[in-house]
């Protein structure tokens, strides 16, 4: 049959989650950090879904589609609601949003009779481009926000850096897309208490910091803020 339904332009979406969460029958999902829809039936033709896409991403458009079954939604929505919201988030295990919590700050390996130095990581997802936007750990949390090479450049990262912070990474250079935009709307609908950026010196890590600085200045919010730098041989730059 003929009749309304949604269209998603991946291209203008930034993965912020939020039509997912807006849509009561369960039709978007987000698949590899974008929003899709995952079958037609699901989808009413309401249009919950367009009013929160802050990238105007999602409009209506009018094709064969399958009738919308309302018999089939509301089987569903009962079963997901018998399931942690986490685990639905997306349609990769691996992206599913979750909090992590650490008993010690280190423990021994005793094969090497060395103390190893534990994980300071809070939460997962942490690539910019997959953590949903209204995540519950951005509540009240420190926020790093870091160069992906940073890690691997500054042998104590974890202790200096990720540590009681709510981190995100990503790489200007490699991803597509404009991080601003996702990162304004974090800004926006989360109390982020302070905000640390961690790039490289390499001239390409600049976009990581202007995005902050534009995600700033869109949010309209004071968040005090600052950024370190690290050279390539691991040196924190003055």
């Amino acid at each position: 049959m003929i009749r309304k339904i949604i269209k998603i332009n991946e291209d203008k979406c930034n993965g912020c989650g939020l039509c997912a969460t807006a849509c009561h029958e369960g039709a978007i999902g987000m698949v590899n950090g974008k929003a899709k829809l995952l079958r037609d039936d699901y989808c009413d033709g309401l249009g919950d879904c367009l009013p929160v896409c802050p990238t105007e991403a999602i409009k209506f458009e009018e094709r064969e589609a399958d009738e919308y079954n309302e018999e089939v939604v509301k089987k569903r929505m009962k079963l997901m609601k018998m399931v942690k919201v986490e685990d639905l988030a997306c349609g990769c295990p691996g992206t599913h949003s979750k909090v992590i919590k650490h008993k010690e700050d280190s423990y021994a390996n005793k094969e090497t009779e060395r103390t190893i130095a534990s994980s300071q990581l809070n939460q997962w997802p942490v690539q910019i481009k997959l953590v949903p936007v209204n995540a519950p750990y951005f509540e009240n949390a420190n926020l790093l926000i870091a160069a992906d090479c940073s890690a691997y450049a500054y042998g104590d990262f974890h202790n200096k850096f990720v540590k009681n912070r709510i981190v995100l990474i990503g790489c200007p250079k490699l991803d597509e897309g404009d991080y601003s935009k996702k990162l304004t709307e974090i800004l926006k609908q989360n109390n982020i208490k302070s905000l640390m950026v961690v790039r490289m010196e390499v001239p390409c890590c600049g976009g990581i910091e202007n995005a902050v600085k534009t995600a700033l200045k869109n949010s309209e919010k004071m968040i005090p803020w600052q950024v370190v730098t690290i050279s390539t041989d691991g040196i924190i730059l003055e």
